[in-house]
């Protein structure tokens, strides 16, 4: 697979084979994404690979704590306080497209509730991958870190990998710090389901939009 072919087919996957992927695949994945850019080699990324019996123990304390209604305690805010367009827009757009995928009506609270809690069972995926940061470092290191998710999703698609970049699983970070043995100094930016795709799920067979090169680009020349 090539680069652009990778990045153009990836999509955020929510519907999973129920087929385990090794250890060794795992870390090639990784072991390419070391290579990832980051200012003056900083290499700001830590990352817990959670499989078997802690991820089903991981999932069942992140749902508890739906059901008891905990409220969420991000170590950051992912989304901006007040929404404003065009990302207004956007957003609203990308949920009507993923209910729309799912069957689910407007109205239909229930099982738009069940579609969010899907994200604590990491889409039924085998694997899930904390990241974590450093909370001394800044805004810069985060970029960095960025980077270096990218690059484990496209190289995961090498290897017949989907994935899906979870921000929901940071919801309750000291939660997921306590099952994985993390300490407080280590931020969670995101977690991320890997798996392999069940490609005949309707949630799977839909794109969202983009905007075309020359919405967002300007040429000085």
């Amino acid at each position: 697979m090539n680069v652009l072919e990778a990045i153009q087919g990836r999509i955020s996957t929510r519907a999973y084979l129920d087929k385990p992927v090794s250890r060794e695949t795992i870390r090639k994945i990784l072991d390419t994404a070391r290579w990832s850019p980051s200012g003056v080699n900083t290499q700001p990324w830590k990352v817990a690979v959670v499989q078997g019996e802690a991820l089903a123990r991981l999932s069942a304390a992140l749902l508890q704590l739906q059901a008891e209604g905990v409220a969420p305690t991000p170590d950051y805010s992912y989304y901006p306080g007040k929404w404003v367009q065009p990302y207004k827009g956007r957003r609203f757009q990308c949920g009507m497209d993923l209910y729309k995928a799912l069957g689910i009506g407007r109205e239909d609270k229930e099982k738009r509730l069940e579609a969010a809690l899907n994200n604590y069972r990491f889409f039924g995926a085998p694997v899930s991958l904390f990241f974590f940061i450093d909370r001394d470092l800044r805004q810069g290191s985060w970029l960095d870190m960025g980077m270096f998710i990218q690059s484990v999703m496209l190289a995961a698609r090498e290897f017949g990998l989907d994935t899906c970049p979870q921000a929901s699983t940071a919801d309750y970070p000291d939660a997921v710090r306590e099952q994985l043995g993390i300490t407080a100094q280590n931020l969670l930016v995101c977690g991320m389901a890997m798996g392999y795709a069940d490609r005949e799920h309707p949630v799977n067979r839909y794109r969202t939009q983009r905007e075309a090169v020359d919405d967002f680009c300007t040429w000085h020349e």
